[in-house]
């Protein structure tokens, strides 16, 4: 019974966490489950950890929404650079391609590649700002290149912010507007996931419970702190981070 919920408090940690921080949930969550061969990773329980995140950044940027459910530019904007994940995430889940990108070996090149390509883009200069400079065209580009996030190790967060600062948007409106896509792109994998669960028996049990409030709890300090530590410091942090992993992915793979 420990170790169910020790399981519980590890994937919450690890959804919480890395969801928001540009070095990819997906890929950790694969990683620790079959370092540690997790029993208890379901569809109920990831729904469950997405449904934490998704909660946790709506009551977060709770003040926010009134401006944004106001503003129906940024509405749309939010709706044009979400659309091509869904189509795409949508393809790959039903035709099942997607479990072909779940390899170490994979994870470990796009968190190596994809790292660098953050440093790289952490030069450019600060010229744009989300309130005058988010155009149609830059959202899409940025929609476009989000894609990539359906390979583990990519970073949904990482390719966004990257392309963000691409687009000379600072590191806080690259990480706002990388919050604002998070939304949808929850919602469409809590959505799949609720398929998938209506197709066979579902009992609601404390571990989803538990696992939802422990999401929302990390998910909301990382949002917080995050947006904190991105006005104060650079993204070298998670660079360094990034390329230590790939480092340590490839002793294992390769030795």
């Amino acid at each position: 019974m420990i170790t169910y919920y020790l399981e519980v408090l590890i994937l919450s940690l690890v959804q919480g966490f890395f969801e928001f921080i540009p070095v990819s949930s997906s890929a950790h969550l694969i990683i620790i489950s079959k370092i540690s061969e997790f029993n208890m990773r379901s569809i109920e329980i990831d729904i469950s950890l997405h449904l934490g995140s998704l909660i946790a950044i709506i009551f977060y940027f709770r003040k926010d929404f009134v401006n944004i459910l106001n503003n129906k530019n940024l509405i749309y904007l939010i709706i044009f650079g979400s659309i091509p994940l869904a189509l795409v995430g949508y393809f790959l889940y039903t035709t099942n391609l997607i479990e072909y990108f779940r390899e170490i070996k994979i994870i470990a090149w796009t968190t190596l590649i994809f790292g660098i390509l953050l440093y790289i883009s952490d030069k450019f200069k600060v010229e744009n700002y989300i309130e005058k400079h988010l155009t149609i065209k830059n959202i899409l580009l940025i929609g476009f290149l989000q894609i990539l996030a359906l390979i583990p190790g990519v970073s949904r967060s990482g390719i966004v912010i990257s392309a963000g600062r691409f687009l000379n948007f600072s590191r806080v409106d690259s990480a706002k507007i990388s919050f604002y896509l998070s939304i949808p792109a929850l919602i469409g994998a809590s959505v799949l996931g609720l398929n998938d669960i209506f197709e066979k028996e579902f009992e609601f049990t404390y571990s989803i419970l538990i696992s939802i409030f422990l999401s929302f709890v990390f998910s909301y300090l990382t949002i917080k702190y995050f947006l904190i530590y991105l006005k104060n410091f650079s993204l070298n942090i998670f660079v360094y981070y990034r390329i230590f992993l790939a480092l340590v992915l490839f002793i294992i793979i390769y030795n």
